[in-house]
Parts: structure tokens; sequence; C-alpha cells
């Protein structure tokens, strides 16, 4: 969808447990992301939600707890098609995670894959540095001042604006502040400059 340039709409799961991620994928969104960083779910549990989430058409992501390359190939090798790092702020950080995320020339990704190649196909180390989404989070004053080296890192593919969470509380104003829009704006210009797909949380009453 993104690359046809159409929106791909998606939800986190909190809970650890497959039968809810099970019931979230069958809901008809595009992608379910497995939130290791703020959701009470550990290693094992996310191993078995991206299972239940294989067993329909939607797109497994996993957000990790941080920007650290053993998590990031983990998760990937656990099958996510989608890694979501929090609190990029600068071109170095978001290299590091292009570099964990891709295989060598392009990064260095260890070779192991265990249950993606299950997921993927026996040809999945070959087409994975095409098909894994590259998700990094802009959430902090830092990040937004460095946002055009950020939109312009060869590899990262979607930039999430962390307008609800830590973004508001970095600018030090409310999420309904006029700021925020200005910051959202800054960072959406960024993502057309340099052809990035831009992401942005919704609930309910911000929609």
């Amino acid at each position: 969808l993104w690359r046809e340039g159409k929106p791909a709409v998606g939800g986190f799961l909190s809970i650890p447990h497959a039968f809810s991620a099970e019931m979230m994928a069958h809901t008809g969104l595009d992608w379910l992301c497995v939130d290791l960083q703020h959701g009470a779910i550990d290693y094992d549990d996310a191993v078995n939600m991206l299972t239940a989430i294989s067993t329909t058409a939607v797109t497994p992501f996993v957000r990790v707890p941080w920007n650290e390359p053993s998590i990031i190939m983990k998760a990937l090798d656990a099958g996510a098609y989608g890694i979501v790092v929090p609190l990029v702020n600068n071109r170095e950080e978001a290299e590091r995670v292009v570099w964990a995320a891709k295989y060598p020339p392009q990064g260095g990704r260890s070779s192991g894959p265990a249950r993606a190649v299950l997921y993927g196909g026996a040809d999945y180390q070959a087409h994975a540095n095409d098909e894994i989404a590259v998700i990094v989070m802009i959430e902090t004053v830092e990040g937004i001042k460095n946002i055009d080296e950020i939109a312009s890192t060869p590899g990262v593919g979607i930039i999430f604006a962390g307008v609800l969470g830590d973004m508001p509380r970095s600018l030090g104003v409310t999420e309904d502040a006029p700021e925020m829009k200005g910051a959202a704006d800054t960072i959406l210009a960024a993502c057309k400059k340099h052809n990035v797909v831009c992401g942005f949380p919704v609930r309910p009453d911000n929609i």
C-alpha cells in the first residue's frame, strides 16, 4: 500500500496474549505492532503473538524498547516485517536502526532468521532488505530539529510522529497546543521532500 502511495491503517498490541493478537488480526487492519516498549509483553509473548498474526494477511510489526541492535535483530528473526524504533533523534541514531535491520552489504544484521524464514519463505534472506519496513519514531525537540537529516537517511522507509506521547512533553506543551501542529507539519514536509512515508497515531478524540 505504501509503495502505491496509499494509506495503511494499523494498531498497537499491548496485551501479552496470542488470542488477543489473533482477534485483532481479524478486524481488517493492514498492520499490527507488538509493543515491546510500553506494552506488558516480553519476547516469548511476542513470538507467540507474531505466530498468531501470521494466520492472517495482516503485516506484523514490533516496536522494540530501545535503539539496540540485538533486540532489533531478534524481533526480525521472530518474524516481524516492520521494526519500530522509538526516540530517534539524529542521523547517527537512524543509521544505527538501519544497520541493525538490514543484512550486509546495506547493514550488519546477523544471519539467522529462525522463525522469519518459516513466515517469509525459504528465500526470505534474499528479499528481506527490500521488504522489511524500517520505521523510526520522532518524539523529541532534537528529533524535530534534525528531521531533514533523519528523513534522508538511506534505508529509513517510514517516520512515525509521536505527537500523542513524548513529543508534547519534550516541547513542554499539551497534545492540543498549536506548537504540535507546527511540529507535525514540519515532520510531514520532510517526509514528502525525501519520499518517506509519514505515520501519525490517532485516537477517537483526535482523528
